[in-house]
C-alpha cells in the first residue's frame, strides 16, 4: 500500500519574471514532485524554468486544471491512488484561492492526502494589507457583474454590506475592462467611500493608492495623477465612509 500523497500547493509570480518575492524553499518542492496540475501549462512551465534552469520539463507530467472538471478530478485522484508527490500552481498568485486548484484540494483531503500549502504573493491579501482599509473583517467578492446594471447594484449592495459591517469589499475584474469598472465606481459610490487601487503587485510599476471615492472624480476631472488601469492587472478595495 503506497504512503499517502503530498500535494503541494506552489504559489507562483504575480508579475512574470519576478521572482524575489518568492521564498526559495519553493524550489524545494518543486524537486519533489513528479507531476503538477496547472491552470497554464505554458505559463507554469516559463515559471518553473525560471526557478530551475536545469529542468528537465518532459521528466514531469503535465495536467491542465481548466476549472477541474470531472475527467481532471478523476485523473487527480488516480494520481493520488498511486502515491505520486503532485505540485498544484495557479495562473498567478496562490493555489485555491479566487482559482481553480480549490477543488483538487478538495478532491485531495477527501482521499486523505498531505496537503502542503507553501508561502507567496497573494495579491488580494497584499492589496488588504496596503490599503489602510478593515483588516480584521474582509470579503472578496471576485468579478463584478459585466452588464453595466449588474454592475452598478452589485456596487451599491457591497457599499451597504460594507457600511453595515465595516468591512473592507475587495473585487476584480478582466484587465481590459478595469477602467470602465473604475468609471462606474465613480459614478455609483459615495464621495465619502473609500477605494483603494493596487496595481501591478511585486512589479517595479506597482501603483497603491487609497482615496475617497470624491478625492478619485477630482483627480478624474484634473487629469492628475488618474491612473490608467487598461491591461494592468488590479485589485480594488472598498470601503464605506
Amino acid at each position: 500500500m503506497h504512503a499517502p500523497s503530498t500535494v503541494y500547493l506552489i504559489p507562483a509570480w504575480l508579475y512574470e519574471h519576478e521572482l524575489t518575492p518568492l521564498p526559495p524553499y519553493i524550489l524545494d518542492a518543486v524537486k519533489a514532485c513528479q507531476v503538477f496540475f496547472v491552470e497554464n501549462e505554458r505559463s507554469a512551465r516559463r515559471y518553473l524554468k525560471a526557478w530551475w534552469k536545469e529542468m528537465v520539463i518532459d521528466d514531469y507530467a503535465w495536467h491542465p486544471i481548466h476549472k477541474a472538471e470531472e475527467e481532471v478530478k478523476a485523473l487527480f485522484r488516480q494520481q493520488l491512488k498511486e502515491g505520486k508527490t503532485i505540485g498544484i500552481i495557479s495562473e498567478a498568485g496562490c493555489p485555491g484561492v479566487a482559482d481553480p486548484g480549490q477543488l483538487l484540494t478538495e478532491a485531495a483531503h477527501q482521499a486523505g492526502a498531505i496537503v502542503r500549502p507553501l508561502v507567496g504573493p497573494s495579491s488580494i491579501l497584499l492589496a488588504l494589507m496596503a490599503s489602510g482599509m478593515n483588516g480584521q473583517q474582509f470579503r472578496f467578492s471576485g468579478y463584478l457583474p459585466v452588464d453595466n446594471a449588474g454592475r452598478i447594484k452589485a456596487l451599491r449592495d457591497l457599499e451597504t454590506e460594507s457600511q453595515r459591517l465595516r468591512c473592507t469589499e475587495i473585487f476584480i475584474e478582466t484587465p481590459y475592462r478595469n477602467n470602465q469598472l473604475l468609471e462606474t465606481i465613480l459614478q455609483t459610490c459615495r464621495p465619502a467611500t473609500r477605494l483603494c487601487i493596487a496595481a501591478n503587485l511585486t512589479a517595479r510599476e506597482e501603483y497603491i493608492r487609497t482615496r475617497t471615492v470624491g478625492e478619485w472624480k477630482q483627480l478624474a476631472i484634473a487629469k492628475d495623477q488618474f491612473p490608467d488601469l487598461h491591461k494592468q492587472p488590479a485589485i480594488f478595495c472598498l470601503m464605506a465612509g
